[in-house]
């Protein structure tokens, strides 16, 4: 049997990950692909119950390190428990999120990317996806988005300040620079349908 592939979306708040992973599910069903849709934090029942204590309570809940092992300890069970079964069976997972957020949110400060890929390493032995599409977006349409989706209630980590947020999205750019045959960005700004569209086209190469 043919192993599946294993898709990301990547991009800051605001970018429209969630609605265009459904909408590329959808896409590549009707492309005859068996897809299965999962994200991060979660996927798993371990890393779902993993994802309440992350996104919960008050910013300083955890230290960087706290956080930076739990995020790795949940994707371990969820490269284990749902993404790897579902490659083997033949299935394309698409996951909104992976490593490259944690590279990005958890990796300033007082922890280094490298420190990130290493707990990466140990926990799902340096797992990457066969593609990763960076949605990315214009600072000030992604917080209008961002406002509109949440109001008042981001969660802990979507709630961190704007400078927090322009250095995320120049440490996404600056992985789409280090390893642009995994990581492709792709505009999404305009109509919905369109996004999907790039998307799809940016996947050409791996289509069967």
């Amino acid at each position: 049997m043919t192993r599946g592939r294993f898709i990301t979306l990547e991009g800051g708040e605001g970018a429209g990950k969630s609605t265009q992973l459904r909408a590329l599910a959808q896409a590549l069903r009707s492309r005859g692909l068996d897809v299965v849709e999962t994200r991060e934090p979660g996927g798993s029942e371990g890393a779902e119950a993993i994802r309440a204590l992350l996104l919960t309570g008050g910013a300083d809940r955890w230290s960087p390190r706290a956080e930076a092992l739990l995020f790795a300890a949940a994707r371990a069970d969820h490269v284990e428990k749902t993404i790897r079964p579902a490659l083997q069976r033949g299935a394309w997972v698409l996951s909104d999120r992976f490593l490259d957020s944690s590279r990005a949110y958890q990796g300033q400060g007082a922890l280094s990317d490298a420190d990130i890929v290493a707990l990466h390493r140990l926990g799902s032995e340096g797992f990457l996806p066969d593609r990763t599409l960076l949605l990315t977006l214009p600072d000030n349409e992604a917080a209008q988005r961002a406002r509109r989706r949440d109001g008042d209630q981001s969660d802990r980590i979507g709630g961190r300040d704007s400078d927090f947020h322009r250095a995320v999205a120049s440490a996404f750019a600056r992985f789409a620079a280090d390893e642009p045959d995994r990581v492709r960005a792709v505009d999404a700004s305009g109509a919905a349908e369109d996004v999907t569209d790039r998307l799809v086209a940016t996947l050409s190469d791996l289509l069967p």
